[in-house]
């Protein structure tokens, strides 16, 4: 899989991608927040199954280009056989609660941002700021040095077909039954009720799944080269792991931070995890101008402050500890059939609903 493209070309599509993602999100109100808190309110589960389809579609795509040898899923950053269970827990059950408090998730914030939402603004800088800290500041030495630690060695690799193969399985037999039985059997979970044939329903699901797909071809195919000249290893153009990735935003929203402040410093560039960032921002400005949707908003009071600076904190923290958001671990990550990232899924949906049902009970209590 040698293919003779530049970064730059990379960098292109990757914000090209992430613009038709941003434009998806701004139609059909894609928020996996919502979703949870559709069906405690309503009993709806139509943006919940927009969401799992979203799952079962990058699952079928990831899955067929792996196999098809253009992608290599184990050379992700989900894939690891080093299973990080407490991290996944902590981090995603952090997470669920912060998009909750900060009234969305990292990618519904950026969708936000684009159609002048000023409290997500604040949001992102937050957010940017404790994922840092988590990364590489004073949070940093406590995810490494104690929660981190805290693992399952998985020599074999954690993703759901190797375990299969373990029980004697062939490799290809075992990712062909497991892309085909999780993303063929969410695909077809959706799709069975016909009242959730809508555009936006449709859309939202089977666009978003495709955006994440086609983020994988494009920096584990077109950017993936064998022998690069200055380091005579394989190497993923203009990535910030090393390793080829998809669309997650969380650990992009810290890297766009540092851009800035380190402006200078020439070794400082735009990556495919900052490009994503500015791609989603600026499709969802576009299609609110254009269906004149744009609309100025602030915080309305001193508890939305806090409660918006608390939420943005939980889900900078969160998001670095499980390694994704709802984005980066709910549709990214299980599209390689990762099991931390199904781990994962689970926290944050159970943090949110915790959230969620605090919430209601204190506009009860009022």
């Amino acid at each position: 899989m040698d293919v003779d493209v530049s970064p730059n070309t990379v960098l292109w599509l990757t914000f090209a991608i992430a613009f038709v993602f941003g434009v998806i999100g701004q139609k059909t109100h894609f928020c996996t927040m919502g979703a949870v808190s559709d069906i405690l309110n309503m009993e709806d589960w139509s943006r919940m199954r927009m969401w799992l389809l979203a799952m079962g579609i990058a699952i079928l795509g990831a899955g067929g280009l792996d196999a098809a040898g253009l992608i290599d899923l184990d050379k992700s950053i989900y894939r690891t056989p080093n299973f990080t269970w407490l991290s996944y827990i902590v981090g995603g059950l952090s997470f669920g609660v912060g998009m909750v408090l900060a009234s969305g998730c990292g990618s519904k914030t950026l969708i936000r941002i684009g159609s002048g939402n000023l409290k997500s603004l604040v949001v992102f800088l937050v957010l940017g700021l404790f994922a840092y800290m988590t990364m590489r500041g004073v949070f940093g030495a406590f995810r490494v040095n104690v929660v981190d630690k805290i693992a399952v060695d998985m020599p074999n690799g954690q993703d759901i077909p190797a375990l299969l193969a373990g029980f004697g399985m062939s490799a290809e037999t075992a990712a062909l039954v497991a892309v085909l039985a999780i993303g063929g059997g969410l695909t077809a979970f959706c799709l069975a009720r016909k009242d959730f044939w809508t555009l936006d329903n449709l859309l939202g699901g089977l666009g978003t799944g495709l955006m994440v797909v086609l983020a994988w071809y494009v920096s584990g195919h077109l950017g993936y080269v064998a022998e690069h000249p200055d380091t005579l290893e394989e190497a993923f153009l203009a990535t910030n792991s090393g390793r080829m990735e998809s669309l997650t935003f969380v650990a992009p929203v810290a890297y766009t931070l540092e851009l800035f402040m380190l402006w200078s410093d020439t070794s400082r560039v735009v990556t495919v995890a900052i490009a994503a960032v500015f791609g989603v921002i600026a499709g969802s400005l576009v299609w609110s101008l254009f269906t004149r949707s744009f609309r100025w908003e602030g915080f309305a009071n001193v508890e939305d402050t806090a409660s918006h600076l608390i939420g943005a904190a939980l889900m900078g923290f969160g998001g670095v500890m499980a390694m994704g958001c709802t984005v980066g671990q709910g549709i990214t990550g299980i599209s390689t059939l990762a099991l931390g990232s199904f781990v994962t899924f689970a926290a944050i949906i159970a943090g949110s609903v915790v959230a969620l049902k605090v919430q209601y009970w204190r506009v009860m209590r009022a």
